[in-house]
C-alpha cells in the first residue's frame, strides 16, 4: 500500500513538473511569434526606406549627409533586427535593435524636418504615398510591439512566480525577456506641458 501512495505522489510530482514545462515552453514560442510579427513589419519598413530616400534625393541635392545618415541608419537597424530575430530571448540582441531602431527614427525624424523646406517634394504623390505607407507601417510596429512586450511581461511574470522559478534554470529558461523598447517611446508617451503664460 506504501509503495502505491509513493508511486501516486511521484506521478503527481512528474506531471506536475511537466505541466511548469510546458507552460515556460508555451509562454515562450508566444513572445519568440510575436517577435516575429515585428519583424515582418520592421523588414517591410526598411524595404521602404530607400524608395523614400530615392525620391528625396531628385528634390534635395543639397542634402547628402542627411540621406546618407537615414541610410546607414536603416543598415544598422536591419543588422540590430537580424540579430535579435535570431534569438528573441536574447537580451542584449533586443537591446540593440531598441537602440538601432532609435537611431533609425531619429534619422527619420530629421528628413522630415528638412523635408519641410521643400515643398514640391511634399506635394508629390510618390513622396505622399511612401509617407502614408511608412505612416501605416510605424502604427502596425508600434501595434506589433505592445503585443509582443505583452507576451514578454506574462513569460517574465509566469518564469519569476513560485514554483515555476525554482524550475526554470533546470527547464532551459535561465533568463527573463526583454521588453523591446526603443528610445524614442518615452517622448512619444510623454504628456505635453501647456503653459498659459
Amino acid at each position: 500500500m506504501e509503495f502505491i501512495i509513493v508511486l501516486v505522489v511521484l506521478a503527481a510530482l512528474a506531471f506536475w513538473g511537466a505541466a511548469i514545462y510546458n507552460k515556460l515552453v508555451a509562454l515562450k514560442n508566444r513572445f519568440e511569434n510575436s517577435f516575429a510579427q515585428i519583424e515582418v513589419q520592421l523588414k517591410r519598413r526598411y524595404d521602404l526606406i530607400p524608395n523614400l530616400v530615392e525620391t528625396a534625393k531628385g528634390y534635395m541635392s543639397h542634402e547628402r549627409e542627411t540621406l546618407e545618415a537615414v541610410t546607414a541608419a536603416r543598415n544598422q537597424a536591419m543588422a540590430g533586427l537580424e540579430a535579435a530575430a535570431a534569438d528573441p530571448g536574447n537580451a542584449s540582441a533586443i537591446k540593440e535593435l531598441a537602440s538601432a531602431e532609435g537611431m533609425l527614427g531619429g534619422a527619420l525624424g530629421r528628413l522630415n524636418v528638412v523635408m519641410e523646406a521643400y515643398p514640391d517634394l511634399k506635394a508629390s504623390s510618390n513622396m505622399m504615398q511612401l509617407s502614408e505607407e511608412l505612416t501605416t507601417t510605424e502604427n502596425k510596429v508600434s501595434f506589433a510591439r505592445q503585443a509582443h512586450n505583452d507576451q514578454v511581461t506574462e513569460y517574465n511574470s509566469y518564469r519569476q512566480s513560485f514554483p515555476p522559478m525554482m524550475f526554470a534554470n533546470m527547464f532551459g529558461h535561465p533568463n527573463d525577456a526583454e521588453l523591446l523598447e526603443f528610445e524614442d517611446s518615452a517622448e512619444i508617451q510623454a504628456a505635453p506641458k501647456v503653459s498659459f503664460n
